[in-house]
């Protein structure tokens, strides 16, 4: 079972992903919150179930998709890091470092 972390910048894309939601409906924002969340979940039993992000080299970075958005995430031996919230129609910039946040 892989341990999920969740990157400063993961936290702060949805964060602002749920403000920019919550502007008209504070509802749908929280559910929205909540899914993604959900989701992430999944990856502690299943970490590859996401495909391989098309826009990176490196095969450990995989991503989720949940209605309009990317979750973006790396596998490591020891855990496994969510590195980004993106909405499918943003450029996608990914750091070649690994993280340890």
């Amino acid at each position: 079972m892989a341990k999920i972390r969740w990157s400063k910048d993961s936290i702060s894309d949805l964060k602002e992903i749920c403000r920019f939601i919550a502007s008209d409906s504070p509802y749908y924002a929280a559910l929205l919150r909540d899914r993604i969340f959900e989701m992430a979940e999944h990856l502690e039993v299943f970490p590859e179930m996401g495909r391989r992000v098309p826009e990176s080299d490196d095969t450990s970075v995989r991503e989720l998709i949940y209605k309009s958005y990317r979750i973006i995430y790396r596998i490591s031996e020891d855990y496994l890091e969510i590195i980004a919230i993106v909405h499918s129609s943003r450029l996608l910039r990914l750091m070649n470092s690994n993280s340890e946040n």
